[in-house]
C-alpha cells in the first residue's frame, strides 16, 4: 500500500539524536504540512537516517510538495502510539499525474475529416 499527500511545509522541527539501548547512534528530524483539509488539516512527519534527513534540507517551509510516508503503531503499557514516516519528499507537481486524472489531450491532433463514412458494420 502507497501512501502519500500533498501539502505546503508549514514547520520544520530540529534534528533529534541519540543512542539505541543496542549503542548504535540514531537521527531524526519532524516536518510538518498544511494538507488544506477541512478537518486536522497538519500533519507532523519523521524522517530517520541521515539520507532521508538531507533530502529535506532542498525544501523550506512555505513550499508546496508531496510527501510519501509509511503508518505504524506500537503499544506500551496499554496505549498505542503512531508514526508518520516519510520515505520520500517532492516538489509538488514533480512527480508523475495522479492514477484517477484525466489524460491531458491538448497535443493530440485533430483526426482527419474523412470525405465519406464507410458503412462496414456487419449488421
Amino acid at each position: 500500500m502507497s501512501l502519500a499527500v500533498t501539502g505546503k511545509i508549514t514547520k520544520i522541527l530540529a534534528v533529534e539524536s541519540g543512542t539505541s539501548k543496542a549503542g548504535k547512534e540514531w537521527k531524526k528530524q519532524g516536518f510538518v504540512i498544511d494538507t488544506g483539509a477541512q478537518f486536522n488539516p497538519e500533519v507532523c512527519f519523521s524522517l530517520f537516517g541521515d539520507d532521508k534527513i538531507a533530502a529535506l534540507t532542498s525544501f523550506s517551509e512555505g513550499q508546496d510538495v508531496e510527501v510519501s510516508f509509511n503508518i505504524s503503531s506500537r503499544e506500551f503499557n496499554g496505549k498505542y502510539y503512531h508514526n508518520i514516516d516519510a520515505w520520500r519528499i517532492n516538489a509538488a507537481g514533480a512527480g508523475q499525474a495522479p492514477q484517477n486524472a484525466a489524460p491531458d489531450f491538448a497535443d493530440v491532433p485533430a483526426a482527419a475529416p474523412q470525405a465519406e463514412a464507410a458503412d462496414d458494420l456487419p449488421f
